[in-house]
């Protein structure tokens, strides 16, 4: 009976730089034996090496790792591995990362931290073919459709200036050289920036940059 429960068992693999708590979710799959943890991996580079051979069940994916982040490799794996269904386990609830992560292919969202029962049902509805959230973070997705625009028109309601702000930040550039680039002043530069996150409703450089790669 326990060999069968084993075969059953759905496969888990784990992509997340904390190993402290890589260790705990792996403790968290072995409660029941109705999961296996086939694969645990620090960074993107890694899973994406040897995750599509394993081809576990169900992937948990943070977002902040070294190196390439969690949503380029939901991406990539979505790809080579697109029998696994990926669910975000992670810190960040605004709705540029919870949107950028569904529209590259994964199919639920966490929050950390996580409680194992809560880990383990998400876990199991994900392999059954659902799309288990955080209450709260499913609110928050309920709530941006209500909300009328969507990012695509938000995008187009930069003007020509701030649009070339944008594709300059999302270049790499710093501002003191976008500033030298377009020829206006730092205190120009801040301001252009600050109208940019407000009308994408972002909170950051890296927020805004990941957006704007999302729509281009």
């Amino acid at each position: 009976m326990e060999a069968k429960k084993k075969d059953n068992a759905v496969t888990v693999a784990i992509v997340e730089d904390d190993a402290g708590l890589r260790s705990s979710l792996i403790r968290m799959l072995a409660l029941t034996g109705e999961f296996r943890c086939v694969g645990q991996f620090p960074t993107a580079e890694s899973a994406l090496e040897r995750i599509p051979d394993l081809r576990p069940k169900v992937v948990l994916m943070d977002i902040n790792l070294p190196g390439m982040d969690g949503v380029e490799c939901v991406r990539r794996l979505s790809q080579e591995a697109p029998a696994s269904h990926i669910l975000m386990l992670t810190v960040y609830q605004d709705t540029v990362s919870i949107f950028r992560a569904l529209a590259a292919g994964a199919v639920g969202y966490l929050l950390k931290p996580v409680r194992s029962a809560e880990l383990l049902q998400a876990v199991k509805d994900a392999a059954a073919g659902g799309a288990p959230m955080t209450s709260n973070i499913a609110r928050l997705v309920v709530e941006s459709f209500r909300a009328g625009p969507s990012s695509d028109s938000e995008m187009e309601q930069l003007t020509e200036r701030e649009a070339e702000v944008l594709k300059l930040l999302a270049s790499g550039y710093l501002y003191k050289e976008i500033s030298n680039e377009l020829k206006v002043s730092m205190g120009t530069i801040n301001t252009l920036v600050h109208r940019i996150y407000k009308k994408l409703h972002v909170h950051s450089r890296h927020q805004a940059i990941a957006l704007y790669k999302e729509r281009h």
